[in-house]
């Protein structure tokens, strides 16, 4: 992940998120992508859970170790979650997965 260091010296993880023209998505503090689908990429980040809808979303790089994820495709919506909607989230997606 991209880092750098404040005045007391502490790492700090960078959080950025690109658009551009609502068809390629650059998000950087990536800690996890925890699914996707053509509609649909639920991501951890550093700064909290994202949920990003759209229709023909694809994968296009991430890279585990500097927090890098890339996606193409049309963007509708970009939301932060607070922790209710992580966990409604994550139920929502396990009973899909059974």
């Amino acid at each position: 992940m991209e880092k750098t260091q404040n005045s007391t010296n502490s790492i700090v993880l960078n959080h950025n998120i690109t658009i551009a023209e609502r068809k390629n998505i650059v998000l950087t503090g990536v800690k996890k992508l925890n699914s996707f689908d053509d509609t649909e990429f639920f991501i951890d980040s550093v700064m909290g859970s994202i949920l990003i809808k759209g229709d023909k979303l694809e994968l296009l790089n991430l890279d585990t170790y500097t927090g890098k994820l890339s996606i193409k495709g049309k963007m509708i919506s970009l939301s932060y979650l607070d922790d209710n909607k992580k966990i409604k989230a994550d139920n929502i997606i396990s009973r899909l997965f059974k």
